[in-house]
């Protein structure tokens, strides 16, 4: 799933390219994908791209007034080219759920792969009106979002710190994978309750967000769509690394494992050298 570097990469390419360009279509390939009904998809036939935007791990393009907002979920992507095939798309035929036409040829596909099909878009005239914009926490890269403001969120949730570092309400952009980098960056447990954290792990905690998000994007910074999902496992530490040497200490990277989900973990670097269960509990293995 692309989390906050590689969408805001992603923005960055899209205005990069879209610049001074004007949609001249918008194509279908999936009835469900679009969660909006008015304004209708055409409303953007005609509009200049006025600007690309990242709202946590939502992009939006502001086509004269009118947006399109998408998500790209779990197996989401975007896909630019140069020359879009001049062949209309036919809902169901292709892994292509939606496609954007621009007036010199070029434009892009949102593709999403398996069958859960989540990926959503938006057709608004205000950002704020797709739902989860409206419910977004800050944004973890924010100027305001200080060490103090981070810390008054911590202290006000008793839940674990992986999920709270996930929960969009709570913190925008943050997924799966980059809350395992933070988490191992700070020392911290997965496991650990938030609202008990003491003032040092609160400061380490905050400084691996800050530190690890901006070089992410810093990594990510200028690469074409393409290379981002590349270029996001190769920079990971110990998310999806299970059973390779921990980059700090060469001890083994652990795995928890859900029901959809993993998470990965070093010991010695986190749990003081103890295995976590591999179930949904911060107990551990005994």
């Amino acid at each position: 799933m692309p989390e906050l570097p590689e969408v805001q990469a992603l923005a960055d390419f899209l205005r990069e390219r879209t610049d001074g360009l004007v949609v001249t279509g918008v194509e279908l390939g999936s009835f469900h994908v679009l969660k909006t009904f008015t304004p209708p998809p055409d409303a953007l036939v005609g509009a200049p791209v006025d600007g690309v935007g990242r709202f946590g791990k939502f992009l939006d393009l502001d086509c004269g007034g009118t947006h399109l907002v998408f998500h790209l979920a779990r197996a989401g992507w975007l896909r630019w080219s140069e020359a879009l095939s001049a062949t209309r798309l036919r809902p169901g035929k292709s892994p292509i759920a939606l496609r954007v036409r621009l007036d010199d040829g070029s434009g892009f596909d949102l593709t999403e792969a398996g069958t859960q099909k989540r990926l959503a878009a938006y057709v608004v005239n205000r950002v704020e009106d797709v739902q989860g914009i409206a419910s977004l926490g800050p944004d973890p890269l924010a100027e305001d979002f200080t060490e103090e403001a981070f810390a008054a969120v911590l202290a006000g949730h008793r839940m674990q710190v992986k999920g709270l570092l996930r929960d969009q309400s709570i913190i925008a952009g943050v997924g799966n994978a980059y809350s395992d980098e933070i988490l191992h960056v700070a020392k911290l447990s997965p496991f650990a309750l938030a609202a008990t954290l003491d003032p040092d792990q609160v400061a380490r905690l905050y400084l691996a967000l800050r530190e690890t998000l901006a070089g992410a994007v810093l990594a990510a910074s200028g690469k074409p769509a393409k290379e981002l999902k590349d270029a996001k496992r190769a920079g990971m530490r110990v998310h999806g690394r299970t059973g390779e040497p921990c980059p700090e200490c060469g001890d083994t990277v652990r795995e928890v494992s859900f029901a959809d989900s993993s998470l990965q973990y070093c010991a010695t670097c986190q749990t003081g050298g103890k295995p976590l269960a591999d179930r949904r509990t911060s107990k551990f293995l005994k």
